[in-house]
């Protein structure tokens, strides 16, 4: 087998976990391989907080010292983020949330999608010729938006598993918003981008454009007045603030306006419920894992990992070429089940339990080699409706969080506006989603059966948001870990796993590796950080790597390691960082 190891030794960040008590209801994983130092992980005894933003994990860690849960964190770190982060997610995004209680060991998953408007038929994205509208049209339009679905979910997950009062978990983010926050560079970069065309939308020139009629830049101090007095409202009268009154009627009054104008009603907004269940569990080597049930994709990561598990990748490692061309082809596979039967499964069949069951793994695990071979096709598993071909699009402006309390109980969590400050349109200081064009525009594809991601009243879209939790094999808490990141948020998840429980790295190491998202006959990567001979090696079998046009990822993870330590990492791609108590 050929080794490129000097070439990946710079990415491999590493350092020798702490010894120090075992914090409460949390198991450990071994400790990982010593690697050459770059960015080391971080360390804790007791709770940590890795999100995509340093305000946003400092008023996380706030909640957590004045006695609040996990879940409490994470209403405080999303109010943040909406506000310093609005390129990612916000108050009118939704949100995948899996929640791990220590005292029970349950593992729950929270849906916060959003959903069409009930009048929305299936040809919402048809122009008057009957064909798909362009993508960007429908972006920037009223239609494109779905009613938010993040401040409802936190609101029941906080009302199930907080401890301090939901009135307290906003200071930070009215503090910050009134008083002024420090723009970002990655935030200005998105800003004064001539690649983001929610650039040209007038409430974004308005919200970004100084006084002088510059553009806010990286060191530049923005306030947001209106965001403060909205969440102000949330504090005081609850999730009830976005749907009914003054602000809902804001919301619908804003998406009426315009071309290709929303169908979106008070009644619609009164209407939403998010959903809660068991998450959708299961068993990987000696581990269990745990994801979010569709409309997420969960099933696929999923599906992925254990495919994996009937090849040798565990044997290989992040300095092998045939190890990625494995990761490369059970990419391909998983993507083209998802792509085929995933959607809500309120309106179609999801067959999850065909797509996990392990004769079907098996089967399609032959697939994969160690030699890239034709795109595969999707396969026909157990209980498989007869649903279409699906082109949906979709673009990326999501972050995510992890969150370990003192007492044990996790939060991870994939929240989103969809695109770049989502619609480009604004109400209440914090951005509207465009996360309906996450469906498929055409309702009925070349092969006719309607395609499971097809656009219906009321119905959520599919999703790539995957927020994963790990149990050991007594059911306690082992690692929380997830992406932003579009459609190839199921690879950065995916190769963060093979990194930590294959190629047993720290969470840092695996989070740095390079991206590799392979779907179809494309393979798109950081070809950067793969360098030249490497890159050469996967050309060679079949794997033509090429710089990816999509959002970057940023991974953020925890992983319990002996001791009870508690090791977190963070994207080095991004802003974010993880920290403890």
């Amino acid at each position: 087998m050929r080794l490129l190891a000097p070439l990946f030794l710079a990415l491999l960040a590493g350092c020798a976990p702490l010894a120090t008590a075992p914090a409460v209801g949390v198991a450990t994983a071994p400790a990982p391989a010593a690697q050459a130092a770059a960015s080391p992980p971080a360390y804790t005894p007791r709770g940590m907080v890795a999100a995509a933003n340093p305000l946003a994990v400092g008023a996380g860690l706030r909640v957590l010292r004045d006695g609040g849960s996990a879940v409490d964190a994470a209403v405080a770190v999303q109010a943040v983020l909406g506000l310093v982060e609005p390129q990612s997610s916000g108050l009118g995004g939704g949100s995948f949330l899996m929640v791990y209680d220590a005292r029970t060991g349950k593992v729950t998953a929270y849906d916060g999608r959003e959903t069409a408007p009930k009048a929305a038929g299936p040809d919402l994205f048809l122009g008057p010729d009957g064909k798909p509208l362009n993508f960007v049209t429908a972006v920037l339009s009223g239609r494109s938006t779905g009613v938010p679905g993040a401040v409802a979910m936190l609101a029941q997950a906080q009302k199930e598993h907080g401890r301090i009062a939901w009135k307290s978990l906003f200071a930070d983010a009215e503090r910050l918003a009134d008083g002024g926050f420090v723009v970002s560079p990655r935030m200005a970069g998105m800003i004064n981008s001539p690649r983001v065309p929610q650039n040209v939308a007038p409430d974004v020139i308005a919200y970004f454009t100084k006084p002088d009629g510059q553009r806010y830049q990286a060191g530049d101090v923005l306030k947001n007045p209106a965001y403060a007095a909205t969440v102000r409202r949330l504090a005081a009268e609850g999730p009830s603030a976005l749907y009914e009154g003054p602000l809902a009627q804001a919301i619908v009054d804003r998406l009426h306006q315009g071309e290709l104008s929303s169908a979106m009603t008070l009644a619609d907004l009164k209407a939403y419920r998010p959903r809660s269940a068991e998450a959708l569990c299961r068993p990987w080597k000696v581990y269990t894992v745990c994801a979010p049930n569709p409309s997420s994709s969960g099933v696929s990561v999923l599906q992925a990992l254990m495919m994996l598990e009937h090849t040798d990748i565990a044997q290989r490692g992040p300095a092998d070429p045939v190890a990625w061309t494995e990761l490369a082809e059970a990419e391909r596979v998983m993507y083209a089940d998802r792509d085929r039967y995933v959607g809500d499964p309120a309106f179609v069949k999801v067959p999850v339990e065909g797509l996990l069951d392990p004769a079907y793994v098996a089967q399609r695990a032959k697939l994969i080699g160690q030699v890239a071979g034709p795109a595969p096709t999707f396969g026909l598993p157990k209980g498989a409706p007869a649903v279409g071909a699906d082109k949906t699009l979709e673009p990326a402006g999501t972050t995510h969080m992890v969150i370990v309390d003192p007492a044990g109980n996790v939060v991870s969590m994939t929240t989103t506006v969809e695109s770049v400050f989502g619609s480009g349109r604004m109400v209440g200081g914090f951005f509207l989603n465009n996360q309906l064009t996450d469906f498929n525009f055409d309702p009925r594809e070349s092969d006719g059966a309607p395609a499971a991601n097809a656009v219906a009243g009321g119905k959520r879209p599919r999703s790539s948001m995957t927020p994963l939790i790990v149990l050991d094999d007594k059911g306690r808490f082992l690692a929380a870990l997830g992406s932003p990141g579009g459609s190839a948020i199921l690879s950065y998840n995916l190769k963060a796993m093979v990194g930590v429980f294959d190629w047993n790295l720290t969470m840092q190491q695996a989070i740095n590796l390079p991206n590799l998202v392979a779907r179809g006959d494309t393979f798109s990567a950081d070809v950067d950080k793969f360098g030249p001979e490497m890159t050469a090696a996967l050309q060679a079998r079949g794997v033509a790597v090429k710089t990816g046009q999509n959002e970057t990822s940023g991974l953020h993870g925890v992983i319990v390691r002996p001791g009870g330590v508690l090791e977190g990492g963070a994207d080095p791609r991004r802003e974010g960082v993880a920290k403890g108590l």
